[in-house]
């Protein structure tokens, strides 16, 4: 069976609390977020450095494996990292929507290699280290004439906190 695309409105993490590992993103205080980022990523590291047979075996047909949901995580991180550096950088700018549907199927995440997706998430724990208090007062667009600050751009990053709770609590 393949896995269904997610239709559902997933932001709901950023303003409530996970039923299922009980983590409240929107309490999380701007000068945390940098170290949380760091700290998930971190947990993956340790996921991605399992026997790689065992990461591209998915438990369910309609679920991700977790080489599949590193790569997800990876590019989640990724998404809003630029997002934040554009809000950094430019006034007001307008970004494009993230279909990580499409992203799954398109990069062929159920490919790719452990140590590649290991050293991109690497890379990403580090972007947020340089982030300026001032920075974090800029605003952006996420094309829906929303607008969007720097701290609101790191919740879908901060997250993947919930998600990896979730996730490794179901293997």
């Amino acid at each position: 069976m393949a896995i269904v695309p997610d239709t559902k409105n997933w932001t709901w993490v950023l303003e409530r609390r996970c039923p299922e590992c009980g983590f409240d993103s929107s309490k999380v205080p701007t000068d945390q977020i940098a170290a949380l980022i760091r700290a998930n990523a971190g947990t993956w590291l340790a996921i991605l450095a399992e026997d790689p047979e065992l990461l591209a075996r998915r438990v369910r047909d309609d679920r991700w494996s977790p080489l599949e949901y590193s790569c997800h995580v990876r590019d989640v991180f990724h998404v809003m990292d630029e997002r934040l550096n554009l809000m950094i950088r430019l006034d007001d700018p307008t970004y494009q929507n993230w279909d990580q549907d499409r992203a799954a199927v398109e990069d062929h995440y159920a490919a790719q290699q452990p140590e590649t997706v290991a050293a991109d998430l690497s890379e990403q724990r580090t972007s947020w280290q340089a982030t300026s208090r001032a920075s974090m007062q800029r605003a952006g667009d996420a094309g829906e004439g929303e607008a969007t600050a720097p701290p609101s751009q790191s919740r879908p990053s901060v997250s993947m906190r919930c998600t990896t709770s979730c996730i490794i609590s179901k293997r």
